[in-house]
């Protein structure tokens, strides 16, 4: 597709792309538009290994595309990793959520029915990342689903700001103001996968840490 985005961007698509690139099967649930850009991104998705089954579709609201951030040589910032066969899509246990966009400020939020719905299409899960901020009845949702699933619950949030009610017992970890080269994605990627394959927390964390080379910087 000429002139279509190659790579998806966003914490959300990072974190799913970080996961699946650790081994775990991942299933990003979001909304996109029903145009040539939303398919580049199933098909970008797809590329990276993670699963779009749960993607939702608007046909009312048109994919949003991000111009490529480049390096000195011109290359990606941030390159797609990880292949699979999406033969194995219908098994999925880790999913995260919500939408894939390049400005978190003004896209379009999930809604309450568009988590619900997006979880339906993933058979089953044991972690659940929150990527995005989610308030309310779609917190609630997310935070409902990963307790009748017996999943853990990672919520990313804003630097400074209020952690829904809903994620009390969620493992909540603030993002940094900004994440240039993906690391605080791929740590957040990385320690889901663990988990997901069973690690205890305090040692996936750690790992994944030392994996993905981040570091908070000082307050």
């Amino acid at each position: 597709m000429e002139g279509m985005p190659d790579a998806v961007v966003g914490m959300p698509a990072l974190i799913a792309e970080a996961a699946a690139a650790a081994g775990a099967r991942v299933e990003l649930i979001g909304r996109i538009g029903g145009d040539r850009a939303g398919d580049a991104v199933l098909l970008a998705l797809a590329r990276s290994g993670v699963g779009h089954a749960a993607m939702l579709r608007d046909p009312a609201r048109p994919t949003r595309v991000a111009a490529a951030r480049l390096d000195d040589d011109g290359e990606p910032l941030v390159p797609l990793a990880g292949l699979r066969s999406d033969e194995d899509a219908g098994d999925d246990r880790l999913t995260t959520l919500p939408a894939v966009t390049d400005d978190a400020s003004t896209a379009p939020s999930l809604e309450q029915g568009d988590v619900e719905l997006g979880l339906r299409y993933v058979r089953e899960y044991r972690v659940v990342v929150v990527a995005e901020t989610l308030g309310g009845a779609p917190a609630r949702e997310a935070a409902d689903a990963a307790v009748f699933a017996d999943a853990a619950l990672i919520a990313v949030v804003p630097p400074s700001g209020e952690v829904p009610a809903a994620f009390v017992g969620a493992t909540v970890i603030a993002a940094p103001d900004a994440d240039p080269d993906g690391a605080f994605a791929a740590l957040i990627g990385r320690y889901a996968a663990a988990l997901d394959a069973g690690g205890d927390p305090s040692a996936a964390f750690a790992e994944a840490r030392a994996a993905a080379g981040w570091e908070p910087s000082a307050s």
